[in-house]
């Protein structure tokens, strides 16, 4: 690079925690562009924990890629910091303070407040200790605050939680406690700061979780951002969330919690923002874990985390963690392959077949082991005449197999994995493809039991689903169950380092839920006010907030989303697609069985492409940029004016009603005006009309808008 071109470079740098490595990669801010990556092994035993790597791998990137201080205009990290406090009980004693009003009504509340120790992990005695402490709300009061601290104090507590019964319709109380706690130096949360949601032994349990870990990860925190300042970087740090958004450190010192399972959210970020996939099944393939999960209509799926096995109202990406992966290790018996996995060839500090010297590979010898004390004694393990000992895992079955081709990183030498694994086939009487066969079953039987399950809770189209393989191991588990499962799938380039480029491309978020039977417009205005707020205070550019709104009939739950940039984008140098380059966009998308494909409507920023399979005519919303914004299996679509939308959603929320033997399932609603694409589902018109007049009610009656309205015969 010239360098008065490299004077005005602005850099953005990800950095990942995963089990084995921590990666860093620094992208072209405009162009996202990969300027460089590093590497360095997990510190999980040094004294700073997994901060030390995080801090090395993005020293080193800094240095090997001439990135100047001045040049980061946004670094963050995904961490493993919380998820691994709660594995291994690294968790301070929490102090509840409960305050509930008079009568029946605070009777009740005192019962929800008393909370009993969390049990994070039933078979080993790693608890989350509880001391509890009532106070009436008309006796709260300093004094008697402060003589509640001082007995949790004197019973082991370490930190507090302030929770209020209706504390999320005021939020004074918890405040004053919250107040006093400082005072004494305590690290402290008040539950309705975690959530707005009702649920008083939910909300306060989450806040209790969230208490336990803030001694741990302040420390971190500190020494992080204490590293990053010292390279001479002046941004915000910002820290990777479960749901995929990213927070600023000063954010993540009072809500922690909501960093755990950041790591797979990287992943899937990295598939929806590198790879632009709006609708896939993605796999992020690690040495140890497979992570997968979903992107419907460029949207991954959320859900609440379950945290050591209890609910929380802590929302996070939802995905699913399997024991099979790149590196996992072979169990066996007398007859056949058992399983495969949990354990990976690392944990039993093995190098994989595959990867070994094929002349190292001399007089073969299976040995049977558990990897870790407790574990079944019947994971194989090859031992060599040289005495060292080797592991054949998924990735040498895959090369056998020659489903890894040159250019993926899971590519080994195949011969010296058949050479390691011929002892084992001779001895259940199989040959070595066979055994690389029964390998890749167990796996199948995982995956694709994961994926069906996926498929049916976010209501895939199986025709449009296609998988995208990412992290190191990709290769050894992607094409085998997609063939088996007739999917298309991808591994694009750079997949190994694809949670690094999530972190790196994260927008700010924050989310704000209320339950409000009968939302009216002000009361989902005043929420999207809240949100953006709170998005803003999390590092994001007030210009660039964007406030996605969702109810839930049922539950009379309103979500609203704000997602923003921590800079203003001045320019996108993406080009652009012509007509026909969309067209064979939307063809592929569609695949070999839908026929009659035309271009139905289009703006200066997207184009909607209808085909016809057998009764249905699915369709295809492109942007300008040649990102499939919206995949539907049937739907009606039309293009009007701002001023006729509302005839033309009702129109079709007749037309698109599919009437089941008890039910009426309307349409869901994408709606196409300016650059984006909004979408709109509620079982009720009148709530859809109240979110699009939110959106469209103050925009020019005659600009011209597409609706889109896709059906819902799922049956």
């Amino acid at each position: 690079m010239a360098m008065a071109e490299q004077e005005h470079r602005a850099v953005r740098m990800g950095i990942d925690v995963g089990g084995t490595y921590t990666k860093c990669v620094a992208m072209d801010n405009l162009t996202h562009e990969i300027i460089g990556k590093n590497e360095v092994k997990t510190t999980h035993d040094d004294k700073d924990g997994v901060a030390a790597g995080v801090v090395q791998s993005f020293k080193n990137c800094m240095k090997e890629n001439h990135i100047r201080p001045e040049d980061v205009v946004f670094v963050a990290h995904s961490t493993t910091q919380a998820t691994n406090a709660f594995i291994e009980g690294d968790v301070a004693p929490v102090g509840v303070i409960g305050v509930a009003g008079g009568g029946l009504e605070g009777l009740l509340a005192k019962r929800q407040l008393a909370l009993k120790d969390i049990v994070l992990d039933p078979k080993t005695d790693k608890v989350i200790r509880i001391y509890n402490a009532y106070i009436k709300k008309k006796e709260l009061n300093e004094d008697k605050i402060n003589q509640s601290v001082d007995e949790l104090i004197k019973d082991g507590a370490k930190v507090l939680v302030a929770s209020m019964a209706f504390g999320v319709d005021s939020m004074k109380e918890e405040q004053m406690i919250h107040d006093v706690a400082v005072k004494k130096g305590l690290p402290v949360t008040m539950a309705s700061d975690i959530t707005k949601l009702y649920g008083l032994t939910r909300r306060t349990r989450t806040a209790a979780i969230n208490a336990s870990i803030l001694p741990k990860m302040i420390q971190t925190a500190n020494a992080t951002e204490k590293s990053v300042r010292d390279a001479g970087v002046t941004v915000p740090l910002m820290i990777m969330r479960g749901d995929g958004g990213v927070m600023e450190i000063n954010e993540m010192r009072k809500r922690p919690i909501l960093t755990a399972l950041s790591g797979p959210a990287a992943s899937v970020m990295g598939s929806l923002m590198y790879l632009r996939a709006s609708n896939a099944i993605y796999f992020e393939v690690g040495g140890t874990t497979t992570n997968i999960g979903v992107i419907k209509n460029g949207r991954p799926g959320v859900d609440y985390a379950r945290i050591g096995g209890h609910d929380t109202f802590i929302s996070s990406l939802d995905v699913r963690i399997l024991g099979c992966a790149g590196g996992s290790m072979v169990r066996i018996n007398d007859h056949e392959v058992v399983d495969v996995g949990p354990r990976s060839a690392h944990i039993a500090g093995c190098e994989y077949a595959c990867f070994t010297p094929e002349e190292e590979i001399v007089d073969p010898q299976i040995e049977l082991v558990s990897p870790k004390p407790g574990d079944p004694d019947d994971y194989v393990v090859i031992r060599l005449k040289s005495g060292k000992k080797i592991c054949f895992t998924n990735t040498d079955a895959a090369n056998v197999l020659g489903l890894v081709d040159e250019k993926y990183f899971a590519h080994g030498n195949a011969n010296a994995a058949r050479k390691a694994m011929q002892p084992v086939a001779d001895k259940l009487g199989i040959t070595v493809e066979d055994l690389a066969t029964q390998i890749l079953e167990k796996d199948y039987e995982k995956v694709s039991e994961c994926i069906n399950s996926l498929a049916e809770k976010y209501q895939l189209d199986h025709d449009a689903m296609r998988l995208v393989g990412c992290g190191g191991g990709a290769a050894s588990l992607v094409p085998y169950c997609a063939k088996k499962m007739n999917l298309q799938y991808s591994i694009p380039e750079n997949a190994e380092v694809i949670s690094s480029i999530g972190v790196a491309l994260s927008m700010v978020r924050d989310v704000v839920e209320r339950v409000i039977p009968n939302p009216t417009q002000d009361d989902i205005r005043e929420l999207k006010k809240e949100a953006t707020d709170a998005a803003i205070s999390s590092g994001a550019a007030p210009d660039t907030v964007e406030v996605h709104v969702e109810i839930d009939a049922q539950t009379s739950k309103v979500t609203a989303i704000a997602t923003g940039s921590t800079e203003v984008k001045t320019t996108d140098l993406l080009k652009e697609c012509t007509d026909e380059e969309a067209e064979q966009l939307a063809k592929e998308d569609f695949g070999p069985k839908v026929s009659d494909i035309q271009m139905v409507a289009k703006t200066d920023k997207f184009y909607v492409f209808q085909g016809r399979r057998d009764d249905k005519k699915p369709v295809r919303i492109v942007d300008k940029k040649g990102f499939i914004k919206v995949q539907a299996s049937d739907a009606m679509v039309q293009k009007c004016k701002v001023s006729e939308y509302v005839d033309v959603v009702s129109r079709m929320w007749e037309e698109g009603a599919i009437f089941k033997t008890d039910s009426i399932i309307r349409p869901d609603y994408f709606v196409c005006f300016g650059p984006r694409v909004a979408d709109y589902s509620a079982v009720d018109l009148e709530q859809v009309e109240l979110l699009m007049d939110l959106d469209l009610g103050d925009r020019d009656p005659n600009e011209e808008v597409l609706v889109v309205g896709a059906l819902n015969d799922v049956g």
